[in-house]
């Protein structure tokens, strides 16, 4: 985690020292505002992954003498053969098509679409506490 840390944490410093520059150089309020907030928003991941970094170990990654085999082994578990991706991405379209329109009914019937579909993907392979 500390090599994307020290990349969003260039980001940051570009996107600070772009806002500065900006501002001197067009006067132009709302694009200086803009990178200003970009580059916050890039801080806050930076942070974040600084913040992790420091409380797991090491990865592969992090260390700059790691073989390419270091990094082998399984990732983690990746659904094969599930629609619920396509379901929130479908249900995401419609809301930004409800609020592009600002119909409330369309608005309400998508959220209500939303919190089922990633409902749905967050707990596809939850089991209850009594299920064998």
């Amino acid at each position: 985690m500390k090599v994307e840390a020290r990349i969003f944490n260039i980001i940051t410093l570009f996107f600070f020292l772009s806002a500065l520059v900006y501002g001197f150089w067009a006067k132009e309020p709302v694009g200086t505002v803009a990178l200003i907030l970009v580059g916050g928003l890039s801080l806050l991941i930076g942070s974040y992954f600084q913040f992790v970094a420091r409380r797991i170990e090491p990865r592969p990654e992090d260390n700059p003498e790691a073989e390419i085999s270091d990094g082998a082994g399984e990732l983690g578990f990746f659904s094969p053969g599930s629609y619920w991706p396509f379901a929130v991405a479908a249900a995401a379209a419609f809301t930004g098509l409800a609020l592009a329109f600002y119909h409330v009914w369309m608005l309400v019937f998508a959220v209500v679409a939303m919190l089922i579909t990633v409902a749905g993907l967050v707990f596809e392979y939850h089991v209850g506490p009594n299920h064998e």
